[in-house]
Protein backbone atom coordinates (compact mmCIF):
# COMPACT_ATOMS: atom_id res chain seq x y z
CA UNK A 1 0.00 0.00 0.00
CA UNK A 2 1.48 3.42 -0.87
CA UNK A 3 2.02 5.55 2.00
CA UNK A 4 0.21 8.68 2.50
CA UNK A 5 3.63 10.74 2.10
CA UNK A 6 4.21 8.98 -1.04
CA UNK A 7 1.12 9.53 -2.13
CA UNK A 8 1.24 13.25 -1.40
CA UNK A 9 4.65 14.13 -0.40
CA UNK A 10 4.35 17.86 -1.89
CA UNK A 11 1.15 18.79 0.04
CA UNK A 12 3.55 18.87 3.38
CA UNK A 13 5.43 21.48 3.89
CA UNK A 14 7.56 21.82 7.35
CA UNK A 15 6.49 25.06 9.86
CA UNK A 16 9.55 26.77 10.19
CA UNK A 17 10.15 28.58 13.39
CA UNK A 18 10.53 32.29 13.46
CA UNK A 19 13.87 32.17 15.90
CA UNK A 20 16.33 29.19 16.39
CA UNK A 21 17.51 27.91 19.08
CA UNK A 22 20.43 29.01 20.26
CA UNK A 23 22.90 26.36 22.40
CA UNK A 24 24.55 27.52 25.66
CA UNK A 25 28.04 27.89 25.62
CA UNK A 26 28.49 24.52 27.74
CA UNK A 27 25.93 21.95 25.94
CA UNK A 28 23.93 19.66 28.16
CA UNK A 29 24.30 16.01 27.49
CA UNK A 30 20.56 15.72 28.20
CA UNK A 31 18.55 14.71 24.98
CA UNK A 32 21.50 12.82 23.65
CA UNK A 33 21.13 9.41 22.34
CA UNK A 34 23.45 6.85 22.83
CA UNK A 35 25.84 6.89 19.71
CA UNK A 36 25.79 10.71 20.36
CA UNK A 37 26.92 10.16 23.72
CA UNK A 38 29.82 8.28 22.71
CA UNK A 39 30.97 10.62 20.07
CA UNK A 40 30.89 13.21 23.12
CA UNK A 41 33.12 10.52 25.16
CA UNK A 42 35.73 9.91 22.19
CA UNK A 43 35.89 14.22 22.11
CA UNK A 44 37.18 14.38 25.57
CA UNK A 45 39.47 11.37 24.83
CA UNK A 46 37.79 7.90 26.11
CA UNK A 47 39.23 4.92 23.88
CA UNK A 48 36.80 3.11 21.75
CA UNK A 49 36.80 0.11 23.47
CA UNK A 50 36.01 1.94 26.80
CA UNK A 51 32.99 3.44 25.26
CA UNK A 52 29.98 1.27 25.20
CA UNK A 53 30.60 0.79 29.14
CA UNK A 54 30.73 4.75 29.37
CA UNK A 55 28.00 5.61 27.87
CA UNK A 56 25.73 2.66 29.83
CA UNK A 57 27.20 4.37 33.14
CA UNK A 58 26.22 7.80 31.85
CA UNK A 59 22.87 6.66 30.61
CA UNK A 60 21.98 5.03 34.14
CA UNK A 61 23.31 8.42 36.01
CA UNK A 62 20.92 10.92 33.93
CA UNK A 63 18.39 8.78 33.38
CA UNK A 64 17.83 5.95 35.56
CA UNK A 65 19.45 8.50 38.89
CA UNK A 66 18.58 11.45 37.82
CA UNK A 67 21.80 13.10 38.50
CA UNK A 68 22.42 16.91 37.61
CA UNK A 69 26.74 17.08 37.62
CA UNK A 70 29.30 14.77 36.84
CA UNK A 71 31.00 14.79 40.16
CA UNK A 72 28.67 12.25 42.05
CA UNK A 73 28.95 9.78 39.20
CA UNK A 74 31.34 7.62 40.85
CA UNK A 75 31.53 5.13 38.55
CA UNK A 76 33.19 6.90 35.91
CA UNK A 77 36.91 8.16 36.61
CA UNK A 78 37.81 11.42 38.14
CA UNK A 79 39.62 12.32 35.04
CA UNK A 80 36.87 11.55 32.83
CA UNK A 81 34.47 13.45 34.96
CA UNK A 82 36.32 16.47 35.07
CA UNK A 83 36.96 16.42 31.69
CA UNK A 84 32.96 16.05 30.83
CA UNK A 85 32.40 18.85 33.32
CA UNK A 86 34.74 21.24 31.16
CA UNK A 87 32.79 20.62 28.35
CA UNK A 88 29.22 19.84 28.82
CA UNK A 89 26.45 19.91 31.29
CA UNK A 90 23.72 17.33 32.18
CA UNK A 91 21.21 20.66 32.89
CA UNK A 92 17.44 20.70 32.00
CA UNK A 93 15.24 23.72 31.80
CA UNK A 94 15.21 26.03 34.47
CA UNK A 95 11.89 26.10 36.68
CA UNK A 96 11.13 29.45 36.92
CA UNK A 97 7.65 29.20 38.34
CA UNK A 98 5.48 26.27 40.03
CA UNK A 99 1.62 27.17 40.50
CA UNK A 100 -0.55 24.25 42.46
CA UNK A 101 -3.88 23.92 41.74
CA UNK A 102 -6.68 23.36 44.02
CA UNK A 103 -7.13 19.50 43.00
CA UNK A 104 -3.31 18.76 42.84
CA UNK A 105 -2.02 19.89 39.15
CA UNK A 106 0.48 21.48 38.91
CA UNK A 107 2.13 23.65 36.38
CA UNK A 108 5.81 24.37 35.99
CA UNK A 109 7.34 27.52 33.91
CA UNK A 110 10.45 26.58 32.40
CA UNK A 111 12.98 28.52 30.88
CA UNK A 112 14.89 27.80 27.62
CA UNK A 113 17.84 28.98 26.09
CA UNK A 114 16.73 31.83 23.70
CA UNK A 115 17.72 33.88 20.95
CA UNK A 116 20.16 36.44 22.35
CA UNK A 117 18.77 39.23 19.68
CA UNK A 118 15.43 38.75 21.29
CA UNK A 119 16.25 39.82 24.44
CA UNK A 120 13.28 37.59 25.55
CA UNK A 121 13.55 34.27 27.36
CA UNK A 122 12.05 31.60 25.53
CA UNK A 123 9.97 29.41 28.08
CA UNK A 124 7.32 27.06 27.98
CA UNK A 125 4.72 25.40 30.21
CA UNK A 126 4.41 21.66 31.78
CA UNK A 127 1.93 20.04 33.82
CA UNK A 128 1.86 17.53 35.99
CA UNK A 129 -2.04 15.96 37.04
CA UNK A 130 -1.75 13.02 40.06
CA UNK A 131 -4.26 10.49 40.40
CA UNK A 132 -4.34 8.01 42.77
CA UNK A 133 -2.26 5.54 41.32
CA UNK A 134 -0.80 7.12 39.13
CA UNK A 135 0.41 10.60 37.24
CA UNK A 136 0.33 12.24 33.67
CA UNK A 137 2.76 14.72 32.48
CA UNK A 138 1.97 17.39 29.78
CA UNK A 139 4.87 17.74 27.92
CA UNK A 140 5.68 20.85 25.67
CA UNK A 141 7.17 20.32 21.85
CA UNK A 142 7.45 24.11 20.70
CA UNK A 143 7.85 27.44 21.99
CA UNK A 144 4.56 28.78 21.16
CA UNK A 145 2.41 27.17 18.49
CA UNK A 146 2.06 27.01 14.72
CA UNK A 147 -1.25 26.33 14.69
CA UNK A 148 -4.62 28.79 15.28
CA UNK A 149 -6.98 26.61 16.52
CA UNK A 150 -9.71 28.90 17.82
CA UNK A 151 -10.85 27.62 20.79
CA UNK A 152 -7.48 27.42 22.09
CA UNK A 153 -5.22 29.28 24.56
CA UNK A 154 -2.03 28.46 23.03
CA UNK A 155 -2.91 29.05 19.33
CA UNK A 156 -2.94 32.91 20.16
CA UNK A 157 0.30 32.58 20.28
CA UNK A 158 3.20 33.26 17.70
CA UNK A 159 5.26 30.26 17.13
CA UNK A 160 8.79 30.91 18.38
CA UNK A 161 10.89 27.45 17.84
CA UNK A 162 10.89 24.17 17.69
CA UNK A 163 12.47 22.31 21.40
CA UNK A 164 15.55 20.40 21.40
CA UNK A 165 15.12 17.10 21.79
CA UNK A 166 16.89 17.28 25.34
CA UNK A 167 14.68 20.21 26.28
CA UNK A 168 11.25 17.79 25.64
CA UNK A 169 13.26 15.03 27.66
CA UNK A 170 14.61 17.93 30.02
CA UNK A 171 11.10 18.66 30.75
CA UNK A 172 10.71 15.09 32.33
CA UNK A 173 14.10 15.41 34.10
CA UNK A 174 12.65 18.40 35.58
CA UNK A 175 9.14 17.51 36.27
CA UNK A 176 11.00 14.01 38.46
CA UNK A 177 13.05 16.53 40.12
CA UNK A 178 10.93 19.19 41.64
CA UNK A 179 8.60 15.90 42.16
CA UNK A 180 11.41 13.97 44.10
CA UNK A 181 10.99 10.71 41.54
CA UNK A 182 14.45 8.99 41.29
CA UNK A 183 15.32 6.68 43.45
CA UNK A 184 15.94 7.91 47.04
CA UNK A 185 13.94 11.06 46.43
CA UNK A 186 11.34 12.70 48.75
CA UNK A 187 8.44 13.56 47.41
CA UNK A 188 6.60 17.39 48.03
CA UNK A 189 4.58 17.84 50.79
CA UNK A 190 2.01 20.11 49.72
CA UNK A 191 -0.69 19.43 47.27
CA UNK A 192 -1.38 16.38 45.82
CA UNK A 193 0.79 13.28 44.99
CA UNK A 194 0.22 10.44 43.70
CA UNK A 195 0.44 6.97 45.96
CA UNK A 196 1.88 5.18 43.64
CA UNK A 197 5.77 3.59 43.14
CA UNK A 198 6.58 6.76 40.99
CA UNK A 199 5.12 10.20 40.80
CA UNK A 200 5.33 10.12 36.38
CA UNK A 201 4.02 7.17 35.25
CA UNK A 202 2.42 8.93 31.85
CA UNK A 203 3.14 10.62 29.51
CA UNK A 204 1.12 13.02 27.01
CA UNK A 205 2.84 15.36 24.54
CA UNK A 206 0.04 17.43 24.50
CA UNK A 207 1.16 20.66 25.75
CA UNK A 208 2.17 23.90 24.13
CA UNK A 209 2.68 23.43 20.11
CA UNK A 210 2.19 20.48 17.47
CA UNK A 211 4.44 17.55 18.08
CA UNK A 212 4.50 16.24 14.31
CA UNK A 213 5.72 19.71 13.40
CA UNK A 214 9.02 18.92 15.49
CA UNK A 215 8.73 14.84 14.71
CA UNK A 216 12.52 14.24 14.65
CA UNK A 217 13.30 15.85 18.43
CA UNK A 218 9.87 14.67 19.71
CA UNK A 219 11.16 10.95 18.38
CA UNK A 220 14.41 11.10 19.46
CA UNK A 221 13.35 12.74 23.44
CA UNK A 222 9.98 10.04 23.37
CA UNK A 223 12.69 6.83 22.62
CA UNK A 224 14.78 8.22 25.70
CA UNK A 225 11.91 8.72 28.28
CA UNK A 226 10.86 5.42 27.18
CA UNK A 227 14.53 2.99 27.49
CA UNK A 228 13.96 0.65 29.74
CA UNK A 229 17.41 1.21 31.41
CA UNK A 230 16.55 4.85 31.78
CA UNK A 231 13.34 6.60 32.80
CA UNK A 232 11.18 3.44 31.61
CA UNK A 233 7.68 4.49 30.45
CA UNK A 234 6.41 2.10 28.23
CA UNK A 235 5.57 3.46 25.21
CA UNK A 236 1.87 2.03 26.13
CA UNK A 237 1.61 4.72 28.28
CA UNK A 238 3.19 8.07 25.77
CA UNK A 239 0.45 9.41 23.79
CA UNK A 240 1.40 11.62 20.85
CA UNK A 241 -1.61 14.58 20.19
CA UNK A 242 -1.39 15.76 17.17
CA UNK A 243 -4.30 18.28 14.83
CA UNK A 244 -3.62 16.36 12.35
CA UNK A 245 -0.58 16.42 10.35
CA UNK A 246 -1.27 13.50 7.93
CA UNK A 247 2.10 13.04 6.37
CA UNK A 248 3.84 12.21 10.01
CA UNK A 249 1.23 10.51 11.48
CA UNK A 250 2.33 7.08 9.94
CA UNK A 251 5.76 7.89 10.41
CA UNK A 252 5.02 9.09 14.16
CA UNK A 253 3.85 5.18 14.53
CA UNK A 254 6.66 3.52 12.42
CA UNK A 255 9.26 5.20 14.53
CA UNK A 256 7.97 6.24 17.60
CA UNK A 257 5.55 3.17 18.32
CA UNK A 258 3.09 5.11 21.28
CA UNK A 259 -0.39 5.65 21.20
CA UNK A 260 -1.99 8.16 19.43
CA UNK A 261 -4.41 11.36 19.78
CA UNK A 262 -6.42 13.02 17.30
CA UNK A 263 -7.70 16.43 18.35
CA UNK A 264 -10.74 16.10 16.23
CA UNK A 265 -13.59 18.40 17.72
CA UNK A 266 -15.75 18.22 14.83
CA UNK A 267 -17.29 15.72 12.36
CA UNK A 268 -17.99 18.52 8.97
CA UNK A 269 -15.02 20.25 7.25
CA UNK A 270 -16.71 23.57 7.41
CA UNK A 271 -16.81 23.28 11.27
CA UNK A 272 -13.30 21.78 11.67
CA UNK A 273 -11.54 24.57 9.22
CA UNK A 274 -13.21 27.38 11.80
CA UNK A 275 -12.06 25.13 14.89
CA UNK A 276 -8.99 23.59 13.63
CA UNK A 277 -7.99 25.37 10.36
CA UNK A 278 -5.15 23.10 9.99
CA UNK A 279 -8.22 20.86 8.46
CA UNK A 280 -8.53 23.20 5.22
CA UNK A 281 -4.98 21.43 4.13
CA UNK A 282 -5.74 18.03 5.44
CA UNK A 283 -9.71 17.38 5.74
CA UNK A 284 -10.89 14.97 7.87
CA UNK A 285 -11.42 12.59 5.19
CA UNK A 286 -7.45 11.80 5.01
CA UNK A 287 -7.29 12.24 8.50
CA UNK A 288 -9.15 9.20 9.32
CA UNK A 289 -7.50 7.43 6.47
CA UNK A 290 -4.27 8.01 7.99
CA UNK A 291 -5.71 6.74 11.25
CA UNK A 292 -6.83 3.69 9.90
CA UNK A 293 -3.37 3.01 8.67
CA UNK A 294 -1.26 3.95 11.87
CA UNK A 295 1.47 1.24 12.62
CA UNK A 296 0.04 -0.61 15.65
CA UNK A 297 -3.30 0.29 16.13
CA UNK A 298 -5.78 -2.60 17.17
CA UNK A 299 -8.32 -2.86 19.66
CA UNK A 300 -5.82 -3.10 22.54
CA UNK A 301 -3.95 -0.02 21.29
CA UNK A 302 -6.90 2.36 20.18
CA UNK A 303 -6.59 5.86 19.07
CA UNK A 304 -8.16 8.49 21.15
CA UNK A 305 -9.91 10.95 19.59
CA UNK A 306 -10.24 14.13 21.72
CA UNK A 307 -13.49 16.30 21.33
CA UNK A 308 -13.61 19.57 23.30
CA UNK A 309 -17.50 20.55 23.74
CA UNK A 310 -18.60 23.95 22.86
CA UNK A 311 -21.88 24.44 23.37
CA UNK A 312 -24.26 25.41 20.35
CA UNK A 313 -21.47 24.03 18.20
CA UNK A 314 -20.68 21.02 18.34
CA UNK A 315 -22.09 19.11 20.74
CA UNK A 316 -25.68 17.86 18.99
CA UNK A 317 -26.95 14.74 19.08
CA UNK A 318 -26.77 14.66 15.39
CA UNK A 319 -22.98 15.73 15.74
CA UNK A 320 -22.86 12.75 17.96
CA UNK A 321 -23.82 10.17 15.40
CA UNK A 322 -22.17 12.06 12.87
CA UNK A 323 -19.14 11.10 15.03
CA UNK A 324 -19.98 7.43 15.69
CA UNK A 325 -20.58 7.01 11.74
CA UNK A 326 -16.94 8.78 10.93
CA UNK A 327 -14.81 6.44 13.55
CA UNK A 328 -16.36 3.30 11.80
CA UNK A 329 -13.63 0.65 11.17
CA UNK A 330 -11.21 2.69 13.61
CA UNK A 331 -9.74 0.98 16.62
CA UNK A 332 -10.68 3.92 19.01
CA UNK A 333 -12.39 5.41 21.99
CA UNK A 334 -13.64 9.06 22.18
CA UNK A 335 -12.28 11.65 24.82
CA UNK A 336 -15.05 14.38 25.69
CA UNK A 337 -13.46 17.27 27.00
CA UNK A 338 -15.72 20.13 28.35
CA UNK A 339 -14.26 23.47 27.12
CA UNK A 340 -11.85 25.06 29.46
CA UNK A 341 -12.31 29.08 29.16
CA UNK A 342 -9.75 31.47 28.97
CA UNK A 343 -9.67 35.50 28.71
CA UNK A 344 -11.13 36.81 25.57
CA UNK A 345 -12.68 33.28 24.38
CA UNK A 346 -15.97 33.56 22.33
CA UNK A 347 -17.02 29.67 23.30
CA UNK A 348 -18.83 28.75 26.23
CA UNK A 349 -18.25 24.71 27.48
CA UNK A 350 -21.80 22.54 26.93
CA UNK A 351 -23.88 22.29 29.53
CA UNK A 352 -23.59 19.15 31.57
CA UNK A 353 -26.52 17.28 30.42
CA UNK A 354 -25.79 17.74 27.05
CA UNK A 355 -22.46 16.58 27.37
CA UNK A 356 -23.96 13.48 28.76
CA UNK A 357 -26.67 12.81 25.70
CA UNK A 358 -23.17 13.14 23.84
CA UNK A 359 -21.56 10.66 25.41
CA UNK A 360 -24.33 8.39 25.74
CA UNK A 361 -24.87 7.97 21.99
CA UNK A 362 -21.55 7.31 21.41
CA UNK A 363 -21.38 4.78 24.35
CA UNK A 364 -24.18 3.36 22.72
CA UNK A 365 -22.43 2.63 19.56
CA UNK A 366 -19.57 0.30 21.05
CA UNK A 367 -17.35 3.20 21.80
CA UNK A 368 -15.69 4.43 25.34
CA UNK A 369 -16.35 8.03 25.71
CA UNK A 370 -15.35 9.29 28.86
CA UNK A 371 -15.73 12.59 29.72
CA UNK A 372 -12.03 14.65 30.96
CA UNK A 373 -12.74 15.72 34.44
CA UNK A 374 -11.17 19.53 34.05
CA UNK A 375 -8.35 19.79 36.04
CA UNK A 376 -6.24 22.90 36.99
CA UNK A 377 -8.59 25.37 35.57
CA UNK A 378 -8.04 27.79 38.10
CA UNK A 379 -4.47 28.17 37.55
CA UNK A 380 -5.00 27.82 33.69
CA UNK A 381 -3.12 24.49 33.70
CA UNK A 382 -6.16 22.72 31.81
CA UNK A 383 -6.34 21.60 28.22
CA UNK A 384 -5.76 24.60 25.94
CA UNK A 385 -5.13 26.80 28.49
CA UNK A 386 -1.37 27.20 28.25
CA UNK A 387 0.55 29.94 27.13
CA UNK A 388 3.84 30.73 28.10
CA UNK A 389 4.33 33.95 30.38
CA UNK A 390 6.05 36.16 27.56
CA UNK A 391 2.99 35.67 25.97
CA UNK A 392 0.99 37.05 28.72
CA UNK A 393 3.17 40.14 28.87
CA UNK A 394 1.39 43.18 27.84
CA UNK A 395 3.42 45.02 25.54
CA UNK A 396 4.72 47.73 27.85
CA UNK A 397 6.25 44.71 29.85
CA UNK A 398 8.25 43.05 27.42
CA UNK A 399 9.50 46.49 26.08
CA UNK A 400 10.43 47.26 30.30
CA UNK A 401 12.08 43.31 29.62
CA UNK A 402 14.08 44.12 26.70
CA UNK A 403 15.37 47.71 28.17
CA UNK A 404 16.28 46.01 31.53
CA UNK A 405 18.13 43.36 29.47
CA UNK A 406 20.15 45.68 27.29
CA UNK A 407 20.65 47.75 30.38
CA UNK A 408 22.46 44.52 31.90
CA UNK A 409 24.64 43.80 29.14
Amino acid sequence: MTSLVEAAPALFVEKAPLEANVAPSMPSLVGLSRAQLADVLGDVGVPVAQRKMRVQQLWHWIYYRGFTDFDSMTTLGKELRAALAERYTVARPEVVAEQVSIDGTRKWLLRLPGDPDSKLPHDVECVYIPDTERGTLCVSSQVGCTLTCSFCHTGTQRLVRNLTAGEIAGQVLAARDRLGDWPGGVRPTDGVITTGERCVTNIVMMGMGEPLYNLDAVRDALLIVSDGEGIGISKRRITLSTSGVVPNIERAGAEIGCMLAISLHAVRDELRNELVPLNRKYPIAQLMEACRNYPGASNARRITFEYVMLKDVNDSIEDAKALVRLLKGIPAKINLIPFNPWPGTKYECSDWDQIEKFSQVVFDAGYASPVRTPRGRDIFAACGQLKSATEKMSARERMALRAMAMTDD
